[in-house]
């Protein structure tokens, strides 16, 4: 499976993905890392590791339709299979997610539906819960409401700051995507309806 993964940031997901493929943990290769941000660490981890990497700055485009118009051509040039967010902070227009349709995969740091959308762990700190976590699901045209792959649960312990809660749940997303994104690359995921059955 030729992966292509979209990040925004220090790329530690990245990181994790980069780390299972070279273990041969993850039946998959990176084809290609994109970022729309020039200053992103991620960049710098894919060039470390000798993948290819693009930057793909918005403002060198007229609006979301255009900018995903390019990115979906230069993902097809690269063959990729699987699209991958890994802290990928712009969302997909209805054009990228129905030509990527299935094929799109993200980490959010809740454990959905609970706490959809930006800041995620501080509202689950707002709110009060024992348990958060993190949730791999397919990406839909809506804003975290695609079908569930996998889940981990995060203990809230007390005294958390949304830094050290963060903290621990980002630990949890580096064993969890990879293994999640093994499912889908050992053909063990399949969607019916709202629920994605895994195989043994």
């Amino acid at each position: 499976m030729r992966l292509g993964v979209l990040a925004s940031g220090s790329g530690t997901n990245l990181q994790a993905i980069i780390d299972a493929v070279e273990a041969k943990k993850l039946p998959a290769e990176i084809a290609v890392v994109v970022s729309d941000n020039a200053q992103a660490p991620a960049l710098e981890r894919a060039r470390k590791h000798r993948y290819k990497h693009i930057c793909l700055n918005p403002r060198n485009y007229k609006g979301r339709e255009e900018y995903d118009a390019a990115l979906v051509s230069l993902l097809q040039r690269e063959r990729v299979g699987l699209v991958v967010l890994a802290g990928f902070m712009r969302l997909l227009s209805r054009y990228f997610v129905r030509e990527y349709e299935g094929r799109i995969t993200n980490i959010h740091p809740s454990l959905l539906p609970a706490f959809p959308g930006l800041n995620a762990v501080q509202q689950a700190l707002k709110y009060g819960v024992k348990i958060t976590g993190c949730t791999v699901h397919f990406v839909d045209e809506g804003v975290d409401t695609g079908p569930i792959i996998a889940q981990v649960a995060v203990a809230v312990k007390e005294g958390d700051t949304v830094e050290t809660l963060h903290q621990r749940i980002h630990s949890a997303e580096h064993k969890l995507y990879p293994w999640a994104l093994g499912l889908i690359c050992r053909g063990k995921v399949r969607v019916e309806g709202r629920r994605c059955i895994i195989s043994d």
